[in-house]
């Protein structure tokens, strides 16, 4: 009983470390005073003022449209990609693991400025096309590492049974096995997606002039001080995602209820 309680206690305590400093920020998102330290009275005149606010609503603008184009073009190459190194065998297999590990392991520092020497290389102007290219070879690789554990508990004769009974190898791709890896493209999407809106070295390093996201707004306000407004603007991204997420996870759990599972 004791052991039950320490794990629950210990699993608790995990959690509101994580969580306290969201739940601090969603809070004075309502908070009247402009201090953070200060509790003026409950106010949604945050949230009116962040759809007044013409700077904020078009880095949040230009984010929106980055995540979300990074995410599904990274998406569809991360999955063939995917398929490609699970189909390869031998020692070609382990150096294309290998060189796909080295992105996620390099500090973005690294990635950001070896991105920026190649634009500068093939002479593109910076702005918010080589932004959206940085994040794409950015999220391909977080993809392809969310795809492969699926690949590799799916049945491998399931595709090769379809093509005996008649279907073509596209027919075979699109029916037998992105269903049966979906979950890990949803997983691989949602990351691509969260890595774009999180993301700063990478968007600062590659980016033009007049064209920004929210977390290089954020970090050019914080040399004057934050605005209160940005409480309010984390506060809506946080539930946005937690809903999507929420809705994700319901759909799956009734896919896999109609399976059978």
């Amino acid at each position: 009983m004791v052991n039950k309680f320490t794990k629950r206690l210990y699993t608790f305590l995990i959690f509101l470390f994580l969580y306290a400093p969201i739940i601090v920020l969603i809070a004075f998102s309502f908070n009247n005073s402009k201090s953070r330290g200060v509790w003026g009275g409950f106010t949604l005149k945050w949230y009116v003022e962040l759809f007044k606010d013409a700077e904020i609503l078009r880095a949040l603008y230009n984010t929106i449209l980055i995540a979300v184009s990074s995410s599904i073009i990274s998406t569809i190459i991360g999955t063939f990609a995917a398929l490609g190194i699970y189909n390869m065998k031998g020692i070609s297999k382990s150096v294309v693991l290998n060189l796909n590990y080295l992105p996620v392991l390099n500090p973005d520092i690294v990635t950001a400025v070896s991105l920026m020497v190649l634009f500068r290389f093939l002479r593109l102007e910076l702005g918010l096309g080589t932004m959206l290219l940085s994040h794409i070879s950015f999220s391909i690789p977080y993809v392809i590492l969310s795809i492969l554990p699926k690949l590799k508990q799916m049945n491998k004769h399931l595709a090769e049974a379809a093509m005996d009974l008649g279907a073509t190898p596209f027919y075979a791709l699109r029916k037998v096995i992105i269903p049966e890896i979906m979950p890990g493209i949803i997983t691989g999407g949602l990351m691509a997606f969260t890595l774009s809106i999180d993301d700063f070295v990478i968007s600062f390093f590659n980016t033009g002039h007049g064209v920004a996201n929210l977390s290089i707004t954020i970090f050019s306000m914080a040399r004057r001080g934050i605005k209160p407004v940005i409480n309010a603007l984390s506060t809506l991204m946080f539930v946005s995602l937690l809903v999507l997420l929420l809705i994700i996870n319901k759909r799956t759990d009734n896919n896999l209820q109609e399976g059978g599972f």
